[in-house]
């Protein structure tokens, strides 16, 4: 059983952001988290961990409709780089449309896509998921 250390949360919504941390604090105590509220904040503070192969998170939640650099352009540029593909990351997104779904299932990385709002259960869910990886 895998534990889960570090939790990287990419979305631009600060109501989102605390209150993910809040419930993911409630599921597991002795949590860290690295917050960014668009993709190059986040790719540009994880670039040097994972070029380093050091202090990595565990999962990262990603938002797709940001500011800056949203998502998908987050993805791409993390496909550019090898040990990124060791870093479980979950799509979680307020959008619905099948578009957004299908194109989330073309990036090998892209563990699972959840629509927004996060509720107790289903991040209790996540946390047992990450937990049994392998």
């Amino acid at each position: 059983m895998k534990k889960i250390k570090t939790i990287c949360i990419i979305d631009d919504d600060p109501i989102f952001r605390f209150g993910t941390m809040k419930m993911l604090e409630t599921v597991q105590i002795s949590l860290n988290f690295l917050v960014y509220k668009n993709g190059k904040d986040a790719f540009d503070q994880l670039l040097p961990k994972l070029e380093s192969n050091t202090n990595l998170p565990d999962v990262i939640f990603l938002d797709l409709n940001m500011p800056v650099m949203d998502g998908w352009q987050f993805l791409d540029e993390l496909d550019k780089i090898p040990l990124a593909n060791n870093i479980p990351i979950y799509i979680v997104s307020s959008s619905v449309d099948s578009r957004d779904i299908n194109k989330a299932k073309s990036y090998e990385k892209v563990n699972k896509y959840i629509v927004k709002p996060f509720s107790l259960a289903k991040v209790q869910e996540l946390m047992e998921e990450l937990k049994n990886r392998s």
